[in-house]
């Protein structure tokens, strides 16, 4: 099988439906913390804009222009991010990570839909798209608490 086939097959429509509706899309006017990060292989940009309430995330907004396996990633963490802690999205990145990389089980629940991307662990330049909903709400959250502290 030719891999432009494999790559054709690795566009479900699950990861189209997801790449369709992306939640959260509405940069937040003035965020505890704004994080852009780029995939430098293929160029995919997220941004990820957000408010903590204490350790919890209160308010989300991201501007995703990247390829479907991005933009699916970047939905299934905006439809689950609300209400999550710093220890939650950090152990969804290292499951997200994981399970593309070495052969990891998908994130536990509420990320756990990220299973559909299972099959573009074989398409390892498209690792870095996938990653950056996760990445730049790490950051985010990093840069939010670390604002606080000062």
């Amino acid at each position: 099988m030719s891999e432009n086939t494999d790559l054709i097959k690795l566009y479900s429509g699950q990861i189209l439906a997801l790449a369709a509706d992306i939640p959260l899309t509405d940069r937040l006017d003035a965020p505890q913390a704004s994080v852009k990060r780029r995939s430098p292989l293929c160029g995919s940009t997220v941004t990820v804009d957000l408010d903590m309430d204490g350790d919890r995330i209160a308010a989300f907004g991201q501007d995703v222009k990247a390829c479907a396996l991005g933009q699916a990633a970047a939905s299934v963490v905006g439809g689950a991010i609300l209400g999550r802690t710093e220890t939650e999205v950090r152990a969804a990145q290292s499951q997200l990570k994981a399970m593309l990389k070495s052969d990891g089980p998908a994130p536990d629940a509420p990320f756990d839909d990220l299973k559909v991307l299972l099959p573009a662990k074989e398409f390892k330049n498209r690792h870095a798209s996938i990653m950056l909903a996760l990445d730049a709400t790490v950051e985010a959250m990093e840069q939010a608490r670390n604002a606080n502290c000062a």
